[in-house]
């Protein structure tokens, strides 16, 4: 298939000058019938040869069988069928010996398939899991014939609602049947061993010992039981094990295994949890308010992106640095890093078909497109070191190549300034009552602070006295007694019917008041007058602490009070207040 000309695909979609003035479009085929997401695309010079190729885990959509696509330039080099889909792909170097040519990972259901120069290499499975006992007990009954299908159907759905270890995809194929399949199902899969077998969610890559961008890597995998495996890249043996609170969807590293090492890991209960060597549990959480749908990390920040149609920079700590909203939802995101430059940027994949790239909060480019991404890989191609690949929501192919001469600055995503920078501000005059007031405050400025400064003193002073004297002629709430009467007074306000069945109750702190009767009944409240109701209240405390009283009044058969009242109750000396 022929690829679009730029005047094909820039037709209806004309981008703004500073936009197209950075990218240069080397090919767009809307039937390349690539259905992927960005964890499944990378980029790898497979065969030691310079030229980099495209590897695509493709989904295989509309009942099409999952296929590993390796693309050299816009054409398809080789494809070969997998048997369940893909979750990720990722290459990296697995020894020292020369040639120094990268090994293809691609993760697809409970096993990570490895290949050398595009030739099977190694097939690693994830350990099995023990299997629930009681669901292992039900299957031999079932292959002695003491249960029918229906009783064990019944029975295996009150396991898979009640027990912690989850069924195995034997038993949940069977609750799938109908009623009319079940018994040809148990008789062919009595006889066989309960297998309990998790999936690999995400997986990534991470140096073993060095920085180097050609330094030996480990695989590090998530998996659906809540766990992180780190790989041995010779071996394939397991390195480490970390669990999480929550299934890891996305994944992202630092530093080096032997040396130390920083993962976050975000998981589908929308929180990021925080890893660090040797912890088997994660050190640090961050608690989002949406569901993630990508997490990168530029530098020291990591920028996760949420279904709130928004991005977020948080530290690995969990400090939350800045927040950009975007003006569709987020499909996809991924890094943008320019060796030439050192730049290192996020892009974000728009459901409006917009493609963005920041730099922190800050836009430097927007990227329109015919259809919206699903897809996002920035890197060597070929041989053009700056190459970004796009896959669309229809299964088209968009390839751009950034000029060298492109330098991405803050705003340049911007078409041109905004519209608020055209409004005129309503300012008023100046009037000689400002121009007045100005000048006196300049030249004046010194006396008018102290002239403030001396009002401030006396206001406080005024204050300290007034506070002295109150206290000195006993005009503060202290009552002269140890033991003083509280006086509650009832007064039932309504005038058609009079009021049955009310309770008063007193909740206070033992340990500094006690009071004789801290529950009683009222009495018939009668329209119009006024219920004298007191309790005394004794202070046991001489260390000068006071506390509140608190008054509930509750109706009976009742829990919740229908008023509630503080009573502020200071303590001096030892003796209470009324």
């Amino acid at each position: 298939m022929a690829a679009a000309s730029p005047s094909d695909f820039n037709s209806g979609k004309a981008e703004s000058n500073e936009a197209s003035s950075k990218w240069l479009d080397a090919h767009y085929d809307p039937l390349a019938n690539i259905h992927t997401f960005s964890a499944c695309l990378a980029l790898a010079d497979l065969h030691g040869d310079g030229e980099y190729k495209l590897v695509v885990g493709d989904l295989g959509p509309g009942g099409q069988q999952p296929r590993l696509k390796v693309l050299k330039g816009p054409r398809v080099l080789t494809e070969s069928p997998l048997s369940e889909l893909p979750a990720a792909a990722a290459t990296f170097l697995k020894d020292q010996h020369e040639p120094r040519t990268p090994a293809l990972a691609l993760a697809s259901g409970p096993c990570v398939y490895v290949y050398k120069n595009l030739r099977p290499y190694f097939k690693f499975s994830l350990p099995q899991l023990p299997a629930n006992p009681l669901e292992e007990d039900l299957w031999n009954q079932a292959k002695e014939d003491r249960i029918d299908p229906l009783t064990l159907k019944e029975m295996l759905e009150g396991i898979r609602e009640k027990a912690e270890v989850p069924l195995s995809v034997q038993s949940l194929r069977f609750l799938q049947l109908e009623l009319s399949e079940m018994e040809a199902f148990v008789n062919q899969h009595k006889s066989k061993a309960i297998k309990r077998q998790t999936v690999i969610t995400t997986m990534t890559t991470l140096k073993k010992n060095l920085a180097d961008e050609d330094a030996v890597s480990c695989l590090v995998l998530g998996t659906e039981n809540k766990e992180l495996l780190v790989l041995d890249p010779e071996a394939f043996t397991i390195l480490a094990t970390m669990n999480l609170p929550s299934v890891p969807v996305f994944l992202e590293v630092s530093g080096q295994f032997d040396v130390e090492f920083r993962l976050a890991a975000a998981c589908r209960n929308g929180n990021i949890y925080i890893l660090r060597r040797d912890s088997k549990c994660p050190k640090y959480c961050i608690e989002l308010s949406a569901q993630p749908v990508g997490l990168v990390r530029v530098h020291k920040v990591l920028v996760v992106g949420s279904n709130q149609d928004s991005l977020h920079g948080f530290t690995h700590k969990g400090k939350r640095l800045w927040t950009v909203q975007m003006p569709a939802a987020i499909l996809t995101m991924n890094l943008l890093e320019q060796h030439s430059r050192g730049l290192q940027a996020v892009m974000a994949g728009l459901a409006n078909g917009e493609v963005r790239i920041y730099h922190d909060k800050t836009l430097l480019n927007v990227i329109r497109t015919p259809d919206a991404v699903t897809s996002l890989c920035f890197g060597r191609f070929g041989r053009e070191d700056n190459t970004l690949i796009m896959t669309t929501r229809g299964g088209g192919l968009i390839i751009k190549i950034l000029k060298r001469t492109a330098v991405f600055v803050e705003g340049g995503g911007e078409l041109g300034p905004p519209p608020a920078q055209a409004t005129k501000l309503s300012v008023p005059r100046k009037t000689r009552l400002y121009v007045d007031q100005t000048l006196r405050e300049r030249e004046a400025g010194t006396a008018m602070h102290r002239t403030f400064q001396t009002d401030l003193y006396l206001l406080r002073l005024r204050a300290a006295r007034a506070y002295v004297q109150a206290l000195e002629s006993s005009l503060s709430p202290v009552s002269a007694t140890a033991r003083e009467p509280l006086k509650l007074h009832a007064v039932n306000t309504s005038t058609a019917r009079p009021i049955l069945g009310l309770l008063i109750c007193f909740l206070y702190n033992e340990a500094l008041y006690a009071l004789p009767r801290a529950f009683f009944k009222v009495p018939l409240l009668v329209p119009g007058l006024s219920y004298p109701l007191e309790t005394f209240v004794e202070s046991l405390s001489d260390k000068g602490i006071s506390d509140i009283i608190k008054v509930l009044v509750l109706r009976e058969g009742q829990s919740a009070p229908l008023l509630s009242a503080h009573i502020n109750m200071p303590v001096s000396e030892g003796l209470a207040a009324a």
